[in-house]
């Protein structure tokens, strides 16, 4: 049975993945059929933290010149039916010949009582792990023993518990100083994307063709709701509405409270990445290579940017911008008050990871295993080597 089910999750990441296009086969999904993660850029307290190529918690200190580069010890893939739990090394439990694990979603933090400041990161392994920010020693890791199904989503964090979804199609939910299973909420489908808190509920896409609304502190499901596709898009949640996209061509409008549909738009393509808002629009990427700028009340299309280019990563607002990155290699900026995309720079192709920004910079976690940071004015790039020397 696991080996039916490990077939099937190859053949529906192959198939979402070319969807993407086929340049990400190399890149942002699978390498052999090996994944090898597509994580972003958290940037917290002057540092930037991220998920490496080689499976690293991975901090970068932008207050040095150079910037200082700290990398955590490696996660490690634990052999079928193994307990090996933590992270690598030639004294790791799990031996130091295991190959390095996928990290798809962002780094997230968190400040707990005691304990500091920490970072919490989702393995490709199952495994769900808390570090101390300053010094990425690792502080605990869930499960203990054995591992969950691979994990690709990205850890929300609110008051003390963190939320991810899993692709054993549950939601789970952890104690952010312990890692203590509070709930889980199971799903009848793959989750891919990553959860969203907001008004005491989480909110997650599933496999199943569902959204669902799960009470934030018991798990109890609140309402949920049927598109007809796959779902594998991370919700913006926002006054008080939620605003998810789907494979089948729809980004809808959704009531928190209720779950009714507020409005539904229907684009060219499959909606991927995660929107944002800026100045009462909700700007929708979609894999038919544009931009929809849609009226957020009322679900009608302002403006639509033709980007020459799928974009896949989540976009970010700078400066009264939004800004994206296209898959064949240009990050624009995107405003309400032209039709026309501006050139920021040329970039990497096949940029899969969220887009971060900071201070009129925008951050891209490459594939390539370099962070570069882009000034949004002018252009002007740096780049910082993720790989421990």
């Amino acid at each position: 049975m696991k080996l039916i089910k490990r077939r099937a999750f190859s053949r529906i990441a192959v198939i979402l993945c070319v969807a993407i296009g086929s340049v990400l086969l190399l890149t942002g999904c699978v390498r052999g059929m090996s994944p090898i993660g597509w994580s972003g850029v958290l940037i917290a307290d002057g540092s930037l933290y991220t998920g490496s190529k080689e499976g690293r918690l991975v901090s970068v200190d932008r207050g040095t010149n150079p910037p200082s580069v700290k990398p955590a010890e490696p996660l490690r893939a634990a052999p079928s039916g193994s307990t090996c739990s933590t992270t690598g090394g030639s004294g790791g439990t799990c031996g130091g010949s295991a190959p390095g694990v996928a990290i798809y979603g962002t780094p997230a933090m968190a400040n707990v009582a005691v304990l500091g400041d920490l970072i919490y990161i989702a393995g490709y392994n199952g495994k769900v792990f808390a570090y101390e920010a300053k010094t990425l020693q690792q502080r605990w890791v869930y499960p203990v023993e054995g591992n969950l199904a691979p994990i690709v989503s990205t850890i929300a964090v609110s008051g003390e518990m963190l939320y991810f979804g899993c692709t054993d199609s549950n939601l789970y939910a952890l104690d952010t100083a312990t890692g203590n299973l509070e709930w889980k909420f199971a799903t009848g489908g793959e989750i891919w994307s990553s959860p969203v808190v907001d008004n005491n509920s989480v909110f997650i896409s599933s496999f199943d063709k569902k959204i669902y609304a799960v009470d934030a502190a018991t798990g109890a499901k609140k309402w949920e709701f049927s598109t007809t596709a796959t779902n594998v898009a991370t919700p913006l949640a926002l006054d008080g509405v939620l605003y998810v996209g789907s494979l089948d061509r729809n980004l809808y409008a959704i009531d928190e409270t209720n779950g009714q549909q507020i409005w539904k738009f229907t684009g060219g393509n499959w909606f991927w990445a995660r929107p944002v808002a800026l100045n009462g629009l909700i700007f929708a990427p979609n894999l038919d290579s544009k931009v929809y700028a849609i009226n957020a009340r009322t679900g009608a299309v302002q403006t639509q940017f033709d980007c020459g280019g799928q974009v896949a990563s989540w976009p970010v607002v700078v400066n009264n911008e939004v800004v994206v990155a296209t898959q064949n290699g240009k990050l624009l900026g995107l405003s309400a008050n032209s039709t026309t995309p501006r050139s920021i720079a040329a970039i990497a192709n096949n940029v899969v990871a969220p887009l971060s920004a900071d201070a009129g910079v925008v951050y891209i976690n490459g594939p390539d295993n370099v962070i570069y940071g882009f000034d949004v004015i002018t252009g002007a790039q740096t780049s910082i080597a993720l790989q421990p020397k």
